[in-house]
């Protein structure tokens, strides 16, 4: 069968797909992170392999290190409590997973969900095939069947109450947590199908392959050696501002307009030497050299503009208060300034082949990081140092943090410890966890949290 797509799909691929639905409708709970999400992800997992392994089909080469941090990012959801950051890992998770099975490449990167919605006639056919003789007829008797019992049904519980009441307990109802099993259901289903689409068929061959753009040296390094200049004149004459750590508020007014143009200018910059390293020919030395010399010294001045932005975050911070938005954007600019350093090491060589799956990998590493560091506790923990320095909070952010953030909340003054720890008090007490919905951070703020707190005096914390 090698090269040769499958029409259908096997019996091991459908109790793959049943499999996973089934522990998604029983562990998943959309609405909190939680243990059931890592099971649920352990379970999709051991699905799709042995779904592999049993369907006679070629399967693609896969690269384990992806499956690794698609459950490693899953797994957050297990020690942190954070709505914004598990949605972040979750999403990631989805790519990564992709990945493994799809390969390392854009269309990887996508393939799975892709699949998710266009192979369901693979499913199909694959329940046709199993199907007894004479299934329709049956499946005919049982289409009838529900219609008499919904109408006399109806007629009968209606005409009597005692009838209604033992109807209404046998039968059970359809509220938003069956709603919400069932969609868990259908999602975690439908996305084991693209991952058992994408492992166990060959990978589809392109006949149309793009002509090569040959360039001038001229008509490339005349465009790149414009931007560099620009590059260099705006450090040389930025370069003092870019790092300096002034306290005052007109300087952090500065820093916060100059931020998102210049993150804005490292993100394109790295469009731009993609594609000038594509078509810029390198036949002979000096077209080599060129090419090294203005795209090294492009991706430098880069470097160094990353570093001004990251720079201006953080004062801005400093200045204003930490919030989730701006620890990401920090974040994505940190991050912005190690592809610049893989894309310099690539440079040297004029060999990148590598460089997207790297940089890829380091996205998701990236945000690993972040999940460790505990964002929200470290918002919670920066606020509360500049309170401490210059006597000024906002209250009601600290209010919308999650869990994680509650032994940084700890260090305020009462009665403020008070007001701002009474909501998240209650919401646990009133919210237990099940073995399946279990996360730790959550269970450490149950843990010292006053069960019973006094009630909160300030009116400015009223709704």
């Amino acid at each position: 069968m090698d090269g040769k797509e499958v029409d259908r799909a096997a019996p091991s691929v459908l109790a793959a797909v049943a499999t996973s639905g089934l522990v998604a409708a029983l562990a998943l709970s959309p609405a909190r992170p939680g243990l059931g999400w890592l099971v649920t992800a352990l379970a999709v997992a051991a699905a799709v392999i042995v779904a592999a392994r049993r369907a006679e089909t070629s399967a693609r080469k896969r690269n384990p290190v992806w499956a690794v941090f698609a459950v490693a990012l899953i797994a957050v959801g297990a020690f942190r409590d954070s709505r914004w950051l598990f949605t972040l890992c979750v999403l990631t998770a989805l790519v990564a997973a992709s990945l493994a099975v799809a390969g390392t490449s854009l269309r990887g990167a996508v393939e799975a969900p892709i699949n998710a919605l266009t192979r369901l006639y693979w499913i199909k056919r694959g329940v046709q095939a199993i199907r007894p003789r004479g299934n329709t007829r049956t499946l005919l008797a049982v289409a009838v069947s529900a219609v008499l019992l919904v109408v006399f049904g109806g007629l009968l519980v209606s005409a009597d109450p005692a009838f209604e009441a033992l109807v209404k307990r046998l039968v059970p109802t359809v509220d938003g947590s069956s709603f919400t099993s069932v969609t868990m259901f259908v999602l975690a289903a439908l996305f084991t199908t693209g991952l058992c689409w994408a492992l166990t068929q060959p990978q589809a061959e392109f006949s149309l392959k793009a002509q090569r753009i040959s360039l001038r040296r001229i008509e490339w390094v005349l465009p790149i050696g414009v931007l560099v200049l620009l590059f260099a004149a705006f450090v040389s004459v930025q370069l003092p501002a870019l790092f300096s750590v002034v306290g005052d508020l007109s300087y952090a007014e500065y820093a916060r307009r100059g931020f998102w143009q210049l993150l804005v200018v490292t993100a394109l910059t790295l469009g731009v030497i993609g594609l000038a390293s594509r078509l810029a020919p390198r036949e002979t030395s000096a077209d080599r050299a060129w090419l090294r010399a203005l795209l090294g010294a492009l991706s430098v001045l880069s470097l160094v503009i990353v570093a001004g932005a990251a720079a201006r975050m953080w004062v801005y911070q400093q200045e204003y208060g930490f919030t989730v938005l701006r620890v990401l954007v920090l974040t994505c600019e940190l991050w912005l300034g190690l592809v610049y350093l893989l894309v310099i090491v690539a440079g040297v060589r004029l060999r990148g082949s590598w460089l997207p799956g790297v940089v890829v990998a380091t996205a998701m590493a990236t945000l690993l990081g972040l999940a460790v560091l505990n964002p929200e506790r470290l918002i919670a923990d920066g606020n509360l140092d500049r309170y401490e320095r210059i006597g000024r909070i906002d209250y009601h952010y600290l209010l919308g943090l999650s869990a994680d953030a509650a032994p940084a909340l700890a260090r305020l003054p009462e009665p403020q410890r008070t007001c701002v720890l009474s909501w998240p008090t209650r919401e646990l007490a009133a919210n237990p966890d099940s073995l399946l919905e279990f996360n730790l951070a959550r269970a450490r703020a149950r843990g010292w949290l006053a069960l019973t707190p006094l009630p909160c005096k300030d009116a400015s914390f009223r709704n």
